[in-house]
């Protein structure tokens, strides 16, 4: 019995190392190809294997993009959410954090930005992606507003416009990014970040200025 578990998971962790290795070359294919010339063959060429074992672990191209946009997002998800967990417990000293994260190398670089817009340019044709999009981007939404009503209480209209307005912002940052990634500074657009927020939350500006410098 201990002989066939270690095998079941030899197995499963030869699968799963198989799976990131195509995913991963998922990512490099659109950057290479743009997402409409990726195919099974170029994701197969990306990950230096067969076409049959990428049909084999994902079946069809929309199978393993859709998974591909999934992985993207579970992976931004941890990183927002570990940036969270790692912050202090107070409002402020929390949103310093979820906002510092969007600017963090690992996920602001011209490379992952490819991919995402890539995909999002499609959620309008592919309804799989559409739906995962919505699965994934109210977690973020929704921790933005449970910060900003702890820290305007009773005004849950202001509370919702500050994180549709932090949404946007940070959205269009990664949109220039995308688009002029050889003038863009994720540094100046992480403060001027800061300075949006210290000019529309006032009462909170010295303790944002604190926690962003621990961030």
């Amino acid at each position: 019995m201990a002989a066939e578990q270690r095998a079941r998971k030899e197995r499963k962790g030869n699968a799963d190392k198989r799976r990131r290795q195509i995913l991963d070359a998922v990512y490099r294919s659109v950057v290479r190809h743009g997402l409409a010339r990726t195919t099974l063959a170029t994701i197969a060429d990306e990950a230096g294997l067969s076409q049959g074992v990428a049909v084999f672990y994902f079946k069809t191209k929309n199978g393993v993009l859709s998974e591909a946009l999934r992985d993207l997002y579970e992976t931004y998800t941890t990183h927002w959410q570990n940036a969270l967990a790692e912050a202090e417990p107070d409002p402020v000293c929390q949103l310093a954090a979820i906002i510092a994260a969007d600017f963090a190398p690992v996920v602001c670089n011209p490379s992952t930005l490819s991919v995402w817009f890539a995909f999002w340019g499609e959620q309008k044709f592919i309804p799989q992606y559409a739906e995962i999009t919505a699965q994934f981007s109210t977690g973020r939404t929704r921790a933005l507003l449970d910060i900003f009503t702890q820290l305007v209480p009773g005004d849950e209209a202001r509370a919702r416009d500050l994180a549709e307005w932090v949404d946007t912002l940070t959205d269009g940052y990664w949109q220039n990014q995308h688009l002029l990634p050889e003038s863009f500074d994720p540094d100046r657009a992480k403060h001027a970040t800061l300075r949006f927020l210290c000019a529309v939350l006032p009462d909170y500006a010295e303790r944002l200025e604190a926690c962003w410098t621990e961030s």
